[in-house]
């Protein structure tokens, strides 16, 4: 079953269910995701829909930070048990030892030797990490891994 099955399949459930949250969830997932067929005039694939539920995710870890900042705390555990059902589709979250393996790989095979290369190396990491990590915290580990590379080089005068 593909995984955009699954949501439509378990709106049905949480229809039935009563859970109005997890319904309203899975539509606005569903939602955004029907935007961006329409924008690319074919169905998606499902790395594709990983993807929307990757930004759908994202956005609302950004709603939480703004909410928690304004002293909202009812709509941050709203914003919280929304995440942990969108957290239900993705897959397992890697650990720190497999992000800072992976880093070190893209680094690599990108042939990056500076952080002008970040953007090399983001690029080869994003589909392994799509929905499996926080981008932002993957371009934080990126960026360090760039820098002691940078120092390195520049010690030993080979940049």
């Amino acid at each position: 079953m593909s995984l955009q099955d699954r949501v439509k399949q378990d709106i049905a459930v949480a229809m039935r269910g009563g859970d109005g949250l997890r319904r309203d969830v899975l539509r606005m997932v569903t939602s955004a995701a029907y935007n961006v067929e329409k924008r690319q005039g074919r169905p998606l694939t499902d790395d594709e829909y990983l993807a929307v539920l990757s930004r759908e995710l994202k956005t609302r870890r950004e709603s939480v930070e703004a909410f928690r900042a304004g002293g909202r705390q009812d709509l941050v555990d709203k914003e919280e048990a929304e995440i942990a059902i969108l957290g239900e589709y993705l897959p397992e979250a890697l650990t720190e030892g497999q992000l800072a393996d992976l880093v070190r790989e893209g680094i690599s095979a990108s042939g990056a030797t500076s952080a002008r290369d970040m953007g090399k190396v983001m690029g080869w990491l994003a589909p392994r990490t799509r929905g499996r990590a926080d981008g932002k915290h993957v371009s934080e580990l990126v960026v360090a891994a760039l820098a002691t590379a940078d120092l390195a080089a520049h010690d030993t005068g080979t940049h």
